[in-house]
């Protein structure tokens, strides 16, 4: 979560651009981040040169050989001269980082970034962000993550399509909830900047490290083959490569697909681990949307397109954790019902988590939840394991301040993702308290509704009044009071 001193300097390093000449909120944040890219590539070596060092050995993986180091972040940027800095990083540094994937034109990045061109207009613009950007300091930051959510928050468009950045928080709790393994094939298929498979990546890295680089066979599995992504946004196709390549993934299948239309439709059964966030607003005509989509939901709404699209592509046995709105939950019209339906009765539901409507504040205040399920073909739901949440760490508020993380009323993520690993052995647990289980008779009972709020009991506390003729009395009393004090502003009048 970006706050503070970090806000202002994306803040100012924004008004720079805009006094600068590029108006375009898009081309600002592309512009941006082939800077932090180029930062970030520094860094990296930089580490690796440490280590190297301190080991006695060559450097591992050099992201610069030696006769490439003026295209060093930390190089160019003492260039007193604003011309000659630009000069090297428009003539250098850029083609430099657009063949960084390899010359190989099937390399994903390679790919997305053959159409990016750098447009910084002016010597003096460059020389100010760069000051600017190296102020910032994001040793232990994703190179896009945070600020990347702050800068699209700055668009005014950019909620309405319904596309809203992911808080980093909630996607490693979704992802550590779902815990991938090295055998996965990993899907986002409205991937953005790759957060959901960034986080996946980081989180088989730590867990099974030596299971995805033991062999060269499997180094190859976990660079090639493990991650895919689709969007249709040439901008993000391009951010989320180096976003993965920043994170070691060389080769990810980032793929520019609609994937709600019937030109990109035919992919099926091809994934074991779905991690997404799909725009929520809008709707698709019946013509263009994928017709095996709406063999299995008749909607136009994308909400329920991208549920029925999941269950599309995942293989048998394949899981999913998806962040929908509320009203996926409990709509009422046919095509809700039908869904819900589908996935209690044909596949296996496994949790619902509510969030607080603050989740992605300040860039939308709509209430969401968290939909965890298995792709059977053949049921499965006996129980249905539901978590409301009601904090994250954060305030709720637009200013989503960081609060005390190791109190449970002001973060349940731990909380939360301790009951999901022993939902099994909770069946005894009340609907009074913030997790239980519901059959899936019950469900069915109760037309596949499955909001929180249907199942959740409120114990109301009691309150002891006073008898009926004591509170008339005092109502006596009270008014007798009144009375004399209106004769006495009577008298004063007289």
């Amino acid at each position: 979560m970006i706050t503070g001193e970090i806000k202002s300097q994306v803040d100012r390093i924004w008004d720079a651009f805009w006094s600068g000449g590029i108006s375009n909120p898009m081309e600002v944040i592309e512009q941006m981040t082939y800077l932090l890219f180029i930062k970030r590539l520094d860094e990296l070596h930089t580490a690796r040169e440490k280590k190297a060092n301190r080991l006695g050995r060559p450097v591992e993986n050099a992201v610069f050989g030696p006769h490439q180091q003026k295209l060093r972040w930390s190089v160019f940027r003492q260039l007193g001269d604003p011309a000659a800095l630009y000069a090297v990083v428009s003539e250098q540094v850029f083609p430099f980082i657009k063949t960084l994937g390899g010359v190989n034109v099937d390399s994903t990045y390679a790919n997305h970034m053959k159409d990016a061109r750098f447009t910084i207009p002016t010597p003096a613009l460059l020389a100010k962000v760069v000051d600017m950007l190296d102020a910032i300091q994001m040793e232990d930051r994703d190179t896009k993550g945070d600020l990347y959510e702050y800068m699209l928050g700055k668009i005014a468009s950019a909620g309405q399509n319904g596309q809203f950045r992911t808080p980093r928080h909630i996607i490693k709790l979704m992802v550590e909830m779902m815990a991938p393994k090295p055998s996965d094939t990993i899907c986002d298929p409205a991937c953005g900047t790759a957060g959901f498979l960034v986080a996946a990546a980081e989180y088989l890295d730590q867990h099974h490290r030596e299971q995805i680089y033991g062999t060269p066979e499997a180094a190859r599995r976990f660079n090639h083959d493990t991650f895919h992504g689709f969007d249709f946004d040439s901008t993000m196709l391009r951010v989320g490569s180096m976003n993965m390549l920043l994170h070691g993934v060389e080769n990810p299948a980032i793929e520019k697909r609609d994937s709600l239309s019937e030109g990109h439709a035919g992919v099926e059964g091809q994934f074991s681990l779905i991690l997404a966030n799909p725009p929520f607003a809008g709707s698709l005509d019946y013509e263009s949307c994928a017709k095996d989509l709406q063999q299995i939901v008749k909607t136009k709404k994308t909400e329920l397109l991208f549920i029925a699209l999941f269950l599309r592509l995942l293989k048998p046995g394949g899981r999913a954790a998806v962040i929908v709105p509320d009203g996926v939950l409990f709509g009422s019209s046919k095509a809700h019902k039908t869904l819900r339906r589908l996935l209690v009765e044909e596949h296996k539901l496994d949790g619902i988590v509510s969030m607080p409507s603050g989740v992605f504040r300040p860039y939308a205040g709509v209430s969401t939840a968290i939909l965890l399920f298995t792709k059977t073909n053949s049921g499965g739901t006996d129980n249905v394991w539901f978590y409301d949440m009601q904090a994250d760490g954060y305030s709720l508020d637009d200013k989503r301040n960081p609060l005390d993380a190791s109190k449970h009323e002001h973060n349940n993520l731990p909380d939360l993702l301790a009951r999901w690993q022993a939902r099994e052995h909770e069946g005894d647990r009340k609907r009074t308290e913030q997790n239980f289980l519901v059959p899936k008779a019950e469900i069915a009972g109760n037309d596949y509704d499955l909001s929180i709020n249907r199942y959740k009991q409120v114990v109301h506390e009691a309150v002891q009044y006073d008898p009926p003729l004591k509170i008339l009395a005092e109502l006596r009393a009270l008014e007798e009071e009144i009375l004399r004090g209106v004769e006495e502003l009577e008298g004063m009048l007289k």
